[in-house]
């Protein structure tokens, strides 16, 4: 599927992007390789197939959240290793 300029220019715009004129050349180019594939899968007889999200079996696992108290020596050496703000621990920011 051959995209035109001002289709590879509008998408860029939808996601914020500058491209120069060699970049939208690849791109229209890429997208259009892409399309064609999709076109191609659309083609497949899927009837009777079941539909699916995953199909390896997978289950997520969670383990129940459980409050652990700790002794009073825990408590104090935690609470020795850093500045305190407000009864807690201050600590860097990660972001």
């Amino acid at each position: 599927m051959k995209l035109k300029k001002e289709e590879i220019e509008h998408i860029a715009e939808l996601a914020r992007l500058k491209l120069s004129p060699e970049e939208i050349k690849k791109y229209a180019r890429e997208l259009g390789s892409i399309l064609d594939y999709v076109k191609m899968l659309e083609e497949v007889n899927t009837e009777g197939i079941e539909i699916t999200a995953q199909v390896s079996g997978l289950i997520d696992v969670f383990r129940k959240d459980v409050v652990k108290n700790w002794d009073l020596e825990e408590i104090e050496l935690a609470l020795s290793q850093g500045d305190r703000e407000g009864g807690a621990i201050k600590v860097k920011r990660v972001l």
